[in-house]
């Protein structure tokens, strides 16, 4: 008896540590791990949501005020104590290096999320610059609003709610905008590509527009990849990366508009 116990213990350690490592080494088994049983478990133990415990973790620990702070903070939470699907630190200085380059006047972010991305991008804007960022779920949004506060860099920001396909299209007139100089894309991925042409179709891009998409190897924009490595009218370039906080591969298309 004490023998098969002990079998089947050793058979459990076994599993468990398989498990470990698919989630560390395995994008499609670390999304499902961390958004669809993890969060879960969270959500209903805690009361509350990711988003939520994001915000929470902000306001303790990083200072009002501090865009920086407020992205040490984010990095803190996602890599010790609850994972979360933003841009990350690693593929955060690739970001970054694109906006210092870019210089952009006039900025889209399709995806908002928790607002992460969107201090990232904001707090190296040159003066007078605008960044425009959409996000279709209202919850998700409010955070951002508040993680944005905190950052004190909502004076740059314009926060829309609602879907991409929708307010796309109204964005000439409601902001009296010509162009967009940069559009990072990390929404729906199965909504990179139709936004990407309505963004062509509207007329919202100028040659030289650059379009920075993340998360195209993890879960991965197939059709995305194939339309932006293959037309004409785009110059395309990947940056090899990890999906972020954890060691899954992953990157970021960066691709110039050339009209």
């Amino acid at each position: 008896m004490l023998a098969m116990v002990s079998l089947l213990c050793a058979a459990l350690l076994c599993l468990l540590l398989f498990v470990v490592w698919k989630v560390r080494t395995n994008g499609e088994w670390a999304l499902w791990w961390h958004d669809n049983y993890l969060e879960r478990l969270k959500d209903f133990v805690t009361g509350t949501t990711r988003p939520i415990r994001i915000l929470q973790f902000v306001q303790r620990c990083a200072k009002h005020g501090d865009a920086l702070s407020v992205i040490s903070a984010i990095d803190s939470f996602c890599s010790k104590v609850e994972w979360a699907m933003n841009v990350g630190d690693k593929k955060g200085e690739i970001l970054d290096a694109i906006v210092l380059e870019t210089r952009p006047r006039w900025v889209l972010e399709l995806g908002t999320y928790c607002g992460y991305s969107t201090v990232r991008i904001a707090r190296l804007l040159p003066p007078g610059a605008r960044l425009v960022t959409i996000e279709m779920n209202p919850h998700y949004a409010q955070v951002a609003k508040e993680v944005i506060q905190h950052a004190g860099l909502e004076a740059q920001v314009e926060l829309l709610v609602g879907s991409s396909s929708i307010l796309i299209p109204q964005l000439k007139k409601k902001l009296d905008i010509e162009k967009f100089d940069l559009v990072f894309i990390d929404h729906w991925k199965i909504s990179y590509l139709p936004d990407t042409k309505l963004l062509e179709e509207c007329g919202l891009l100028r040659a030289g527009s650059v379009l920075l998409a993340d998360n195209v190897v993890c879960p991965g924009a197939p059709d995305y990849l194939h339309y932006v490595r293959n037309s004409p009218q785009y110059q395309s370039q990947y940056y090899q990366s990890y999906l972020e906080y954890l060691q899954v591969e992953d990157g970021l298309e960066k691709s110039i508009f050339l009209g």
